[in-house]
């Protein structure tokens, strides 16, 4: 294992029946969905950077992220990885910052997610990029988690937002010592082993955060110790972030990996007992309804009208010749190539791929009038032909277009026929989404790398 670079080394936590978690590749976020199909809360992983030279590894692909990811779906939860530009360099700071607000977009999208209960989870030099969040607090933002983060930009990169400034400030609206009732819980997760230029800036940053902060202590980890300290420390320290997660999640944390029963007494944590404000969603997952040519509901179709019970026939005895007269023949067998192509397109038309989940999802963020979701289900050189000619082209321009209708709250489209084939969706529906009333419609989208590439409205 000392062989490895540290970006290749185990995870600190025991990840078993892995092949219960289902893995999508969605643009540049892994999703990581559990058993069943209830809808449930979300945790997105943030990377931390710069990497080294020479990196052929991506941080979605790190053991350390695909361990975290997946016991969190093993417990239930919907857990995402971004890739995002800061791995890069410093000098990729807004474009990382870019990049999670586009797979935040991304995971609230997916239909086995409550889009109202989202975690963020930043690590190392992610902390960067926490700041803006802890300052905008959107209201789907459930808690925020920073394990061994870096806080301060180096000397000569522009700053985004200050951590410690925003949590400070935010604390104090709140009065003296009291936690705001719409503060955002907030759980740090320190090294005792970290670098001097990192614990400086976490060291302001725990006393600017006052009653909004909780803490989990590692005092012999390392930075980097849940993937370099195989210790019952560092195992407990993780699952106790995992626990504290889930349970601002409105989860319960009973599903959670057992631990060995010296665990409990190897990490110190300051976590006080303050019981989770959040409820579970009762809500069950709808049907998407959809965007651009997107769906309200489907309409059932007539085929699947059921066949008439077999009923009793009186038996009755024919000469051949009356049997030639008056029997229906029987019909012939298609051919083996007609018969191949009807086969091919009852599975087009009832086929589930993942192109269809990319749709899916956008059609479910225009039903919810959430532009920054749907635009972040496309790719930023997209191309959308309408249906007079007209060709937008990257995210700007659709953004463009479709604000005035996503302000008006004039998204409706009801879905009346399905195709796919490969990168292809191919739908027929009747948008309610103009001044023109009902206007019947058939939209191709084409998705690759899990994202929207090419939409072409056809009527």
């Amino acid at each position: 294992m000392t062989d490895l670079p540290p970006s290749l080394r185990p995870f600190v936590l025991p990840v078993e029946d892995a092949g219960q978690v289902r893995v999508e590749r969605v643009g540049h976020v892994d999703l990581y969905h559990p058993a069943g199909t209830a809808r449930t809360g979300a945790i997105l992983f943030v990377h931390g950077g710069p990497g080294p030279d020479g990196l052929e590894v991506s941080p979605r692909d790190w053991p350390v992220f695909t361990g975290y990811a997946t016991v969190a779906a093993q417990r239930g939860l919907v857990a995402a990885v971004v890739d995002h530009g800061l791995i890069r360099g410093f000098d990729q700071l807004s474009t990382a910052a870019d990049d999670v607000e586009a797979a935040v977009g991304v995971l609230r999208a997916d239909p086995r997610v409550d889009p109202g209960r989202v975690a963020l989870w930043f690590f190392s030099g992610a902390g960067l990029l926490a700041g803006e969040w802890l300052d905008s607090r959107p209201d789907w933002l459930r808690c925020l988690l920073l394990t061994y983060p870096q806080l301060a930009t180096p000397p000569g990169v522009d700053e985004l937002v200050n951590a410690a400034e925003v949590i400070g400030r935010h604390d104090r609206a709140g009065g003296m010592g009291k936690v705001s009732p719409t503060d955002l819980p907030v759980l740090l997760t320190r090294v005792g082993r970290e670098r001097a230029e990192l614990a400086g800036p976490v060291a302001e940053f725990v006393s600017a955060g006052g009653a909004a902060l909780d803490i989990i202590d590692v005092p012999k980890g390392q930075h980097g110790f849940d993937m370099l300290d195989h210790t019952e420390e560092s195992r407990a320290a993780v699952t106790k972030a995992l626990d504290w997660a889930i349970a601002h999640l409105g989860e319960e944390p009973a599903g959670q990996l057992p631990l060995p029963a010296a665990s409990a007494a190897t990490a110190t944590s300051t976590l006080p007992p303050r019981p989770s404000t959040s409820t579970p969603s009762t809500s069950t997952p709808a049907r998407p309804a959809t965007s651009a040519g997107s769906p309200a509901k489907r309409a059932e179709p007539a085929s699947t009208m059921s066949a008439p019970a077999d009923q009793p026939t009186e038996a009755v005895t024919a000469t051949p010749a009356a049997a030639d007269s008056t029997a229906p023949a029987e019909p012939a067998p298609l051919p083996a190539a007609v018969a191949d192509l009807t086969a091919a397109v009852a599975a087009a038309f009832a086929a589930e791929t993942p192109a269809s989940r990319v749709v899916d999802r956008e059609h479910a963020m225009y039903a919810a009038h959430d532009l920054e979701a749907f635009l972040a289900l496309y790719s930023p050189t997209a191309q959308l032909q309408l249906a007079d000619g007209a060709v937008l082209r990257g995210r700007r321009s659709l953004r463009e277009h479709y604000r005035p209708q996503f302000e008006a709250g004039r998204c409706k489209t009801e879905l009346q026929q399905r195709m796919t084939l490969g990168d292809w969706v191919v739908e027929q529906s009747i948008r309610h989404d103009s001044d023109q009333g009902p206007v019947p419609t058939i939209v191709l989208y084409r998705v690759q790398d899990g994202l929207v590439v090419e939409v072409r409205f056809l009527a």
